[in-house]
């Protein structure tokens, strides 16, 4: 059985690991996505920032009329969007380590505070045992 001291060190080392995964822990950055529509003839690209940065449409896809350029140009713009989201379903996302660190210190204190108080418990009984 730990004495309250070893429990202690093995606590804040638990403590120290759990600061340092946290703090090493950095979002996940976004790759560069490009789609393309009506055959190749529209192109587009949507940065690391999530935002469009480049659209590519080719001079002759104009001549189909608004109305197919407007549903080309959206699905590319789309599927380039989507494709910013497949790496993301690749890896799970990472917990809250900060709001993990404060429970778990949370409940280490409690749990010595729960020790120290049924060890002097523990004592007291055992001294009252001993004078009768």
């Amino acid at each position: 059985m730990l004495g309250e001291v070893a429990l202690e060190q093995q606590l804040a080392q638990a403590r120290a690991a759990l600061r340092e995964v946290s703090g090493a822990a950095a979002p996940r950055e976004r790759a560069e996505s490009v789609a393309e529509a009506a055959d190749g003839r529209i192109r587009v690209t949507v940065g690391t920032d999530g935002r469009v940065s480049a659209v590519d449409i080719d001079p002759r896809v104009l001549r189909e009329g608004s109305e197919h350029l407007a549903a080309e140009l959206r699905r590319a713009v789309n599927s380039a969007l989507d494709g910013q989201d497949d790496g993301a379903d690749a890896v799970e996302p990472m917990p809250d380590l900060a709001a993990l660190s404060a429970t778990v210190e949370r409940l280490q204190d409690q749990g010595l505070r729960q020790m120290r108080e049924i060890s002097q418990t523990v004592s007291e009984t055992m001294r009252k045992l001993h004078r009768s």
